[in-house]
């Protein structure tokens, strides 16, 4: 996480506009004790993230681009075995 801009609790607290200004363009991870604590982000890049985590379908109300994608999977090989655990499977 070469990419973000590192500042101690105290030195953020004393220029909290220029770190909230920073965030708008880069993380800025806040330290306390040497150790990263927080990380300030844009709202934007915060609501993006929102939207990501929350990306629930209900059954039938899958895209036909991720279905496709589902169909087309290939498992690796070292997990063929698996096939016959459920071969014989009733439910």
């Amino acid at each position: 996480m070469n990419d973000m801009i590192r500042v101690s609790s105290t030195e953020f607290g004393k220029e909290v506009g220029r770190y909230q200004d920073a965030a708008l363009i880069q993380p800025v991870v806040v330290t306390r004790n040497g150790r990263d604590r927080t990380v300030m982000i844009s709202a934007e890049e915060y609501a993006r993230l929102k939207r990501r985590d929350r990306q629930v379908f209900g059954a039938g109300e899958l895209p036909a681009e991720t279905i496709e994608a589902i169909r087309n999977v290939k498992m690796d090989p070292r997990h063929n075995h698996l096939d016959d655990l459920i071969k014989d499977w009733n439910p």
